[in-house]
């Protein structure tokens, strides 16, 4: 166990030392001058000049991203160019409001995935099963923020059950969490209904069959451990895109986290923040993943660490 963390370890240390290489080299190469948002229109080139100075834009992409990479081993993302905070406060300051998002999203999307695939692959080949993988394949291609209007406009607007936005209560993190958890569904649902489908198909579920255990004990002890291995590393996915922020559902429903700073960024070509959402994403998914695999073992005895 402990010679697979450390390879592990290792290895998420190469990707995280990979994206924010790339992800750098992207941001350098843009057209947009991030130097022209700081100072405006109206600035001299002097003033101009200045500041790229001051930034240490002005230098070698090499030299820029060795410095980078320093002041990230010490735990510093930099300074945000607009904002003139620090990002890991900025980051910080919105990631309560994206971690209780992203457990509402997670919990939806697997409580109405697994339902539907579970039933899909049970009731294989019959219009119930046609009906939810019909209903799977429009959930994963609506936009999010149709999706989101629609759920505001019914449960907010027509019954009057759930606040239209905001954050601050279980209330407000209903229909966000319902809209990421609709349109996740589909994919997990998809997935579990072949996975089980997979799993009813093996030699050891013909076996218990003709012992004549119950159906539900067959379904639930037998054969969902084994199919829901693969719904593991899915979720382990959705941790990280979750954390680098839902922008369009938060901003339907004005909830204040990463997404809404990550849009704000881009749109002023605050690199640093940028860089900062994009390796704090990039942590969370390999996280997310290295629990994913720590975790099948105890579902699944078979698996092992290697």
């Amino acid at each position: 166990m402990i010679a697979y963390l450390g390879r592990r370890v290792i290895q998420s240390l190469l990707i995280l030392f990979g994206v924010s290489l790339i992800t750098f080299a992207l941001l350098y190469l843009l057209p947009a001058d991030p130097v022209r948002q700081i100072a405006g229109r109206s600035a001299t080139p002097e003033t101009v000049e200045n500041i790229r100075r001051q930034l240490g834009l002005d230098q070698p992409f090499v030299i820029q991203y060795w410095r980078y990479l320093i002041n990230l081993l010490s735990g510093d993302l930099g300074r945000s160019y607009i904002q003139r905070s620090q990002v890991t406060e900025l980051i910080a300051s919105r990631l309560p409001a994206s971690l209780l998002l992203m457990v509402g999203a997670i919990f939806c999307e697997v409580a109405i995935g697994l339902t539907m695939g579970i039933v899909a692959a049970v009731k294989r080949g019959t219009a119930v099963d046609q009906t939810l993988m019909v209903s799977s394949f429009v959930g994963v291609s609506a936009p999010q923020f149709v999706v989101g209007l629609l759920l505001l406009y019914l449960f907010s607007v027509k019954l009057g059950w759930l606040p239209i936005g905001g954050y601050g209560t279980w209330r407000h993190l209903v229909l966000p969490s319902l809209t990421l958890g609709v349109l996740g569904a589909g994919w997990y649902s998809r997935m579990m209904r072949s996975s089980m489908i997979d799993v009813l198909r093996q030699d050891y579920i013909r076996t218990a069959r003709a012992k004549g255990l119950a159906r539900r004990a067959i379904l639930f002890s037998h054969a969902l451990p084994n199919a829901i291995l693969p719904v593991i590393a899915m979720i382990g996915i959705d941790v990280g895109i979750f954390m680098g922020g839902i922008v369009v559902v938060e901003s339907v429903f004005g909830w204040p986290g990463i997404g809404q700073l990550t849009w704000q960024a881009i749109q002023r070509v605050d690199i640093p923040i940028i860089m900062g959402v994009t390796l704090v994403s990039a942590c969370a998914i390999v996280i997310g993943n290295l629990v994913a695999d720590i975790v099948a073992p105890f579902i699944d005895p078979r698996i092992k660490l290697r």
